[in-house]
């Protein structure tokens, strides 16, 4: 238990910036509240006091900003940064070293008593306000852009952006755990630039049938 905590302590120093003391880490970090609170929770859902679960999960909401059902499967040293908006559904499982920016959604798109939430694998980084929804499965070492709605697989490694999200590279090895957003396409910008280009060329073509068609006229 012990090694776990310290474990999560290290990784806040590790993917925050922010973070430069122990005791800032430990009063100030509500991700990292959440995270703590929702373990305790988990542990009363498995044992089947349901209630108590519900409870601590709620008062974590309301500390933190951040809903994680007591039924979720969460793997180790998941960092939620900032925290504020964050929702994890009861069936969502999550792997080890994930990272979640405030806003994130793991939710469901089904009333079914069934898996209908994501399972997102380790290493995997999901940009601020992106929501992943449906039991879709986020490969490992994913990527995916701030503001995204995913609601297909994404394979692992793969940076994916948009809405709906679609895969605009393969992360390469030495990309850093964050997700670059500088450095993400703008899809929607690309099809529009695309669209003026093949207008502009209608145009020209439209222009250069004038003069045949003006002779044409004449003739008639």
């Amino acid at each position: 238990m012990w090694a776990s905590l310290r474990a999560d302590i290290r990784m806040v120093f590790e993917r925050d910036p922010a973070a430069i003391h122990t005791a800032q880490v430990l009063l100030f970090t509500p991700g990292l509240h959440a995270v703590w609170t929702y373990r305790l929770a988990h542990c009363c859902w498995r044992s089947g006091w349901w209630l108590p679960a519900y409870a601590v999960s709620s008062l974590a909401r309301w500390l933190t900003g951040v809903e994680i059902h007591p039924g979720a499967t969460i793997g180790a040293r998941l960092f939620i940064d900032h925290g504020m908006g964050v929702v994890i559904g009861e069936t969502a499982e999550i792997g080890d070293d994930v990272t979640l920016y405030h806003g994130v959604t793991l939710g469901g798109v089904s009333q079914e008593r069934a898996k209908r939430h994501p399972t997102v694998e380790s290493g995997v980084v999901i940009g601020a306000g992106a929501k992943v929804l449906g039991p879709v499965r986020v490969g490992r070492d994913a990527r995916i852009g701030a503001n995204a709605v995913v609601t297909r697989d994404v394979p692992p490694g793969v940076v994916v952006v948009g809405v709906p999200a679609r895969p605009v590279q393969q992360r390469p090895q030495a990309m850093p755990p964050e997700v670059p957003h500088s450095a993400l396409p703008d899809l929607i910008c690309e099809q529009l630039e695309a669209l003026q280009l093949r207008l502009n060329a209608v145009e020209q073509e439209l222009a250069a049938l004038k003069p045949k068609r003006s002779g044409c006229d004449r003739l008639n």
